[in-house]
């Protein structure tokens, strides 16, 4: 790939030497690099964040994704690179025997001048490794943490760990994963805990709770649980389903909205139709309006049976929506039971179906649920907060004067 053709795979809300103007030609490049199919999930958000926030702190972010080429889900994260102004690189990518992965790579970081190679996964993790060989670059990764399971996960989970091992910092973007990286043998200097965290300017409420609803077409007295993630197992959407089912058998006037799309719609869609009411139950498909979908939910319920630190957990508090969380990894950080929200147990209908009762027949302790949860959000979990951290990294690997403190717990 030449420079023209690079260039021309660069998907952003202006040209990138229009962006590249608005910073310091000087400036460290950062490459975030990771393997997406589809839409992508919670570090989406996270990676094509980062270029505007950290232009902040001095430095020139790019972001190279490596994607099936027919995938049309890339689409969507080439709207949300307009929509967010973040330089997208398009790595057309064939499976493991495509060996141009590494030549287009090799090419960005050559005709970038990339400083910072920052992996989100353990293929991009591995290609840095490789591409080091052949061009001067620090070496930096985040672990989001493993939450959907195949045949070849285990595979993929070893060499991640072994090239965790072999890089310069390891941020973790939740206790339980810093935790499981020293473990594997990640040094502790090496390896340092980043939360996730969300940008509180853009997920503020502009709406009311009934105009929200009125755009689901839902009226606006009715009491209204939702949940946005992909469909998959381990979201636990099955249990969700279950747990409203219980609810509307008890009498709730309620309905039940999950924002998403994924493998698991096929079963979902057969477990609301075996409902009473199945018009009660509805599956969202993916939406461009997720903050309008948590404004129309008087609870929203994380039933995950895996995670880190969901970024969609973090965006519901932001909007002042009540929560009903598992109590899993990272999600115990955010959630302090009987405080911003509720804790049960994973895997439990019976606690879910408890939760979710106590916090909809309760209008007082959904508001002071609503409220505590915005401050928790506005207090430790600011995008613009987790950015100088990671900045403060990029600094002290390149030697330049530290723009924050890094935090190792």
């Amino acid at each position: 790939m030449n420079s023209l053709s690079l260039n021309e795979s660069i998907t952003s809300g202006c040209e990138l030497d229009e962006h590249s103007s608005r910073v310091d030609s000087r400036a460290p490049v950062v490459l975030h690099t990771r393997v997406v199919t589809g839409a992508g999930g919670g570090p989406e958000k996270t990676i094509l964040n980062s270029p505007r926030f950290l232009e902040r702190s001095g430095y020139r972010a790019l972001c190279a994704y490596m994607h099936p080429p027919e995938d049309t889900g890339f689409e969507v994260l080439q709207q949300r690179a307009i929509q967010w102004n973040a330089p997208l690189i398009s790595i057309p990518d064939r499976g493991i025997r495509d060996l141009s992965v590494f030549r287009r790579l090799l090419d960005v970081c050559r005709t970038q001048n990339v400083a910072i190679w920052h992996a989100h996964d353990y293929k991009s993790n591995f290609i840095g490794l490789i591409l080091r060989r052949y061009w001067p670059m620090h070496l930096v990764t985040t672990a989001h943490g493993w939450v959907k399971f195949t045949l070849r996960t285990p595979l993929y989970h070893w060499i991640d760990r072994v090239c965790q091992r072999r890089y310069e910092r390891v941020i973790c973007v939740s206790e339980d994963i810093h935790e499981m990286c020293l473990r594997h043998g990640v040094k502790p200097e090496r390896c340092c805990q980043i939360d996730n965290a969300i940008d509180v300017i853009e997920y503020q409420r502009t709406l009311s709770p009934a105009d929200a609803k009125a755009r689901l077409g839902i009226v606006p007295s009715r009491l209204v649980v939702g949940a946005v993630g992909r469909l998959s197992a381990e979201k636990g959407f099955d249990l969700l389903i279950q747990a409203v089912a219980n609810l509307r058998a008890a009498g709730f006037d309620l309905e039940l909205v999950i924002a998403g799309e994924g493998d698991d719609r096929t079963r979902l869609e057969r477990l609301i139709a075996a409902q009473p009411e199945p018009a009660r139950f509805r599956l969202l498909g993916h939406r461009d309006d997720t903050p309008a979908v948590f404004q129309a939910l008087d609870v929203f319920a994380l039933s995950s049976l895996r995670e880190g630190l969901p970024n969609v957990l973090l965006e519901a508090l932001a909007l002042r929506v009540p929560v009903v969380a598992t109590r899993i990894a990272g999600v115990p950080r955010v959630v302090r039971h009987g405080e911003n929200g509720l804790l049960i147990e994973p895997g439990r209908v019976d606690e879910l179906t408890a939760g979710l009762q106590e916090v909809l027949t309760d209008a007082d302790r959904r508001e002071r649920f609503a409220q505590s949860g915005r401050e928790t959000i506005e207090r430790e979990f600011s995008f613009d907060r987790r950015m100088r951290k990671v900045a403060a990294i990029y600094d002290e690997l390149l030697g330049r004067v530290p723009s924050a403190k890094v935090e190792a717990t």
